[in-house]
């Protein structure tokens, strides 16, 4: 596969990283809402540090680093490793929306994908574990995007989503949002480099505050989002 990312490989990345894309990523805040109903995040600033921590030490040391796994396994066609590491990054989630809004978005790109006519995406629609950057990787080796890219799309797409969660649930105005996007996208190139060159020992990483949160989002009463 050719590492060059051409116009319509870059097209293709777009479309998995657009917010349009019919996965159900808008019903999921994992966990924001319960840190504003608690007053942890509750400004620009506030969102920021919170953004900023799981960039660093959620997606940075769990989620990129087995995207790029995945994406060798499907490269490879290597069935074993693909479910292994599904597997692994589904027990990385600590609490049950969590691990329901992964595999629920997982799913949903696999239907989608099999509907696109990707015939490797086939197998993956009744598979019970299912995390969605399982079905990213398998649409990128299908797409032939490039693994550096992928991984840039995958961070700005979670950056995009909690950013818009946050302005909806602060509130904060539109112009505080595009500053928040613009100063975390500022640091997804070195977060996506660092990743990608993990070793295998070093993957693994967790937020305590993050898991309560979202611990506490599953009886929280009144409530916007699913996670």
């Amino acid at each position: 596969m050719s590492a060059e990312l051409t116009s319509r490989r870059l097209l293709r990345l777009f479309q998995l990283a657009s917010q349009s894309l019919p996965v159900g990523a808008y019903a999921y805040s994992q966990g924001l809402e319960a840190a504003v109903e608690a007053d942890w995040v509750s400004d620009e600033a506030s969102l920021l540090a919170w953004l900023d921590d799981q960039l660093n030490h959620s997606l940075g040391r769990v989620d990129l680093p087995i995207l790029a796994k995945l994406y060798e396994a499907h490269r490879l066609g290597d069935d074993a490793a693909q479910r292994s590491w599904g597997r692994r990054l589904v027990a990385m989630r600590e609490t049950s929306e969590l691990v329901a809004d992964d595999r629920d978005r997982g799913r949903a790109l696999a239907r989608l994908l099999r509907d696109l006519e990707i015939p490797s995406a086939e197998p993956w629609v009744g598979r019970a574990e299912v995390p969605f950057a399982q079905i990213l990787a398998l649409a990128a080796v299908a797409w032939e995007i490039p693994l550096p890219a992928l991984a840039d799309a995958y961070a700005w797409g979670w950056v995009e989503n909690q950013v818009l969660v946050g302005v909806k649930l602060i509130p904060l105005g539109q112009v505080a949002g595009q500053r928040l996007m613009l100063e975390l996208s500022e640091r997804i190139p070195a977060i996506c480099q660092r990743a990608l060159a993990l070793e295998d020992n070093e993957i693994g990483g967790m937020l305590p505050i993050v898991a309560l949160a979202s611990s506490l989002h599953e009886t929280q009463y009144s409530r916007l989002f699913r996670s």
